[in-house]
């Protein structure tokens, strides 16, 4: 039954975001925009019986998304998220505001710059900007990545690209000699 799944979910997950705090309006947002993701990509399965694949009786069912899916599918609207202020939900701000399908925990997201439009219900949000880490920032415990060694081959996070913050790197080669242990 999906609907007691997100019953459920919403009892499981959302329990002690009471929605008081500007980060538990955020987590219940962003709680309720991983499910409707969930919801969206569900699928029917079917599966016929009968005498040879006659198909008198189908019997069907939604079937989950494969979890790589869904996570890939949030981690788009992760590198997408706004930044946002809680505004009244009686008295929504900005054009197309308050249109649609209501929200759940009657407050109302709004961005923090009044050129963007308000997150949707599947869009994810936040409320701090994150810390530079490219910079040292001891008051924050962040060591910085100048100095460290990158890989200039990855596109991982050891890639000389994304460690570097687009400041540039230098290269080294490096002749390493050893002994071998032959017999």
């Amino acid at each position: 039954n999906i609907e007691y799944g997100f019953k459920f979910s919403r009892d499981f997950v959302d329990t002690g975001e009471r929605g008081r705090t500007m980060r538990e309006k955020m987590n219940l947002h962003n709680n309720e925009a991983g499910r409707l993701h969930v919801r969206e990509e569900m699928r029917k399965d079917c599966k016929c019986h009968g005498m040879s694949g006659s198909c008198t009786v189908k019997t069907c069912w939604m079937r989950l998304p494969h979890f790589r899916v869904v996570g890939d599918n949030l981690k788009d609207r992760f590198d997408g998220a706004s930044r946002v202020l809680v505004g009244n939900a009686g008295s929504p701000r900005g054009p197309g505001a308050g249109k649609g399908k209501g929200n759940r925990y009657n407050f109302q997201l709004q961005p923090c710059d009044a050129q963007h439009k308000p997150p949707g219900r599947k869009d994810l949000v936040y409320l701090d900007q994150s810390p530079n880490f490219c910079e040292r920032n001891p008051r924050q415990g962040i060591q910085g990545t100048h100095g460290r060694e990158c890989n200039d081959t990855s596109l991982g996070l050891d890639g000389c690209d994304l460690m570097c913050c687009g400041r540039g790197h230098r290269s080294q080669e490096v002749m390493l000699v050893e002994r071998c242990h032959c017999t």
